[in-house]
């Protein structure tokens, strides 16, 4: 499969994740089609618990409510399985869900896999599951901030009317 660009239709997939929250583990399948009708940030990142991935999620973290003011749901994918992004997550206090590609190959159908590992990268994707803005780093530490992200979605879709959404068509 080819690079996906801006204006596709992203990939659907269900992955096992997790979510940390009130001091509890909560296992679930997270599927793209199941998160219709709003935007969901999907960002890629190698290895739970690396230096770069630590600072990275947790600067996500750091401004979480602020993608969920937005109405938008932010979800990390790498290739590790549950067990470690429940320590991942319990270490860092993070609270958005961690989805465990080790079997399925979404990494693969974004184009992020990279001999045995994800490339760090980042996907916003409207509610109709159309890939609207993507950053796909070439390899090393670069990741895209929170701010920039949050600014992206304030871009792409005008203020939330009641639970509907405005989607900008792709350019």
């Amino acid at each position: 499969m080819g690079a996906l660009e801006i204006g596709d239709r992203a990939p659907e997939f269900t992955l096992p994740g997790i979510r940390f929250a009130d001091g509890r583990y909560e296992h679930a399948e997270y599927s793209l089609a199941g998160r219709r009708g709003a935007p969901v940030v999907l960002a890629f990142y190698p290895l739970d618990s690396s230096k770069v991935c630590t600072e990275q999620l947790c600067s996500y973290q750091d401004d979480f409510e602020g993608f969920e003011s937005l109405g938008a749901d932010v979800w990390g994918i790498s290739l590790q399985g549950v067990e470690s992004h429940e320590e991942f997550a319990r270490k860092n206090g993070l609270t958005f869900p961690l989805l465990a590609d080790h079997r399925d190959g979404v990494g693969s159908a974004y184009g992020v896999a990279l001999g045995g590992m994800l490339r760090r990268a980042v996907f916003i994707i409207d509610g109709d599951g159309i890939i609207r803005w993507k950053h796909v780093a070439m390899i090393g530490f670069t990741y895209r901030r929170a701010s920039e992200i949050r600014d992206q979605i304030l871009r792409l879709f005008p203020a939330p009317a009641g639970d509907a959404f405005a989607f900008t068509p792709p350019a």
